[in-house]
């Protein structure tokens, strides 16, 4: 086996991908390096992504004043420079795109933030981005709120790649499944190719240990400390075996007779918050085959230097992860207000970071009419 730990990884199954994108790396070719030297084979964006990158240098400030001058207005504006982004990092991945069959090569973009409440309003923007971006190789990415599932049905019915984001829960997650599956049975139905449809499932993890350690703490017995940590691991290791259950099922195998692409779990939120954990821990324990890691720069820098690359970390586990929230359970953990809980932060997290950007952009807009 070789030192390369990413190597390691990718052989083990795991998709690479970056938890980020801006200008910058484009520009400076630091994404197509990581490419070259990272075994990056696709990127993740979201609002605070775009938000960070614009509020930082001058990498917009040119296509900035250019749309000043024709009179955009901020949303406007954002939807061309975020587009731009992601329609020039595609083009960066098309050569992985080509030799993976469209599996990799990926680069996703999120609907407003704002609209996760809004079904067709969701649909609407999905399509609109599809349509703007216009690259076979992007996802564009949807909640999985409970009015993201039919909006994330209907984007697949009309033949549009997904990556459906801010999944907490397995419950929540078995029902993205069923909304993928419906998805590829209304597009077959339309006369959409299931082999071009394409999608991921964005499962977060460090944010579960985050909430829940902090409950821990809170209550503070030996018993409730001895689980920190223990969460997060076990609940995407639910995840996997749950996708391993229907994508086992007839109704899937039905769908794929058709040429239809299994939906890959990403891990998402790989960054560890907590100190006192392995800086690579949501790494080296979710090596499985058929999956995807999003990585933040920090994380994948890492994995890169020191992952414990060890093999599959995750399958025939799932009976000891749930042992893992029995005992949550029984700690006094209400488990079904954390997902929540969770769920209703990452809405908003992403709704404040869009409006950070709103904020950004209205300033240089501004400045580029002086």
């Amino acid at each position: 086996m070789s030192n390369d730990k990413l190597a390691q990884l990718s052989e083990a199954g795991v998709s690479i991908w970056l938890d980020d994108l801006s200008r910058e790396r484009l520009n400076t070719g630091n994404l197509a390096g990581l490419i070259r030297d990272k075994h990056v084979v696709g990127v993740t964006t979201n609002p605070t992504i775009f938000a960070n990158a614009m509020s930082k240098g001058e990498a917009y400030d040119e296509q900035t004043k250019e749309l000043a001058a024709r009179g955009a207005d901020v949303e406007a504006t954002i939807r061309e420079l975020t587009t731009t982004d992601v329609r020039n990092a595609a083009d960066l991945f098309r050569d992985v795109y080509t030799a993976t069959n469209g599996v990799d090569g990926r680069v996703s973009i999120e609907v407003d933030p704002r609209l996760a409440k809004d079904s067709d309003k969701t649909v609407a923007e999905a399509q609109d981005l599809w349509k703007t971006v216009d690259r076979p190789n992007v996802l564009i990415k949807i909640p999985a709120t409970e009015e993201g599932l039919p909006a994330i049905t209907k984007t697949l019915a009309e033949g549009i790649s997904v990556n459906v984001t801010l999944i907490f829960s397995v419950e929540r997650y078995r029902a993205v499944i069923e909304a993928y599956f419906a998805g590829l049975e209304q597009a077959k139905a339309n006369g959409h190719d299931l082999k071009g449809i394409h999608s991921v499932a964005s499962f977060f993890v460090s944010r579960v240990d985050t909430e829940i350690d902090k409950r821990l703490d809170a209550i503070g017995t030996d018993e409730a400390k001895a689980l920190r940590g223990e969460a997060a691991i076990a609940n995407a290791r639910l995840a996997y075996a749950a996708f391993e259950e229907l994508f086992a099922s007839d109704r899937w195998k039905a769908l794929a007779e058709a040429g239809a692409n299994a939906q890959r779990p990403l891990w998402a939120s790989t960054g560890v918050k907590d100190p006192q954990y392995s800086d690579t821990r949501y790494v080296d324990q979710l090596v499985v085959k058929d999956t995807v890691n999003t990585m933040p720069e920090k994380t994948l820098d890492a994995a890169a230097d020191h992952a414990d690359v060890t093999g599959d970390t995750v399958t025939g586990k799932g009976a000891d992860a749930q042992a893992v929230f029995d005992k949550l359970s029984a700690a006094g953990i209400d488990i079904t207000d954390v997902f929540l809980t969770l769920e209703n932060e990452g809405v908003e997290k992403f709704e404040k970071s869009w409006t950070e950007l709103l904020e950004t952009v209205t300033g240089q807009l501004e400045k580029a009419k002086d």
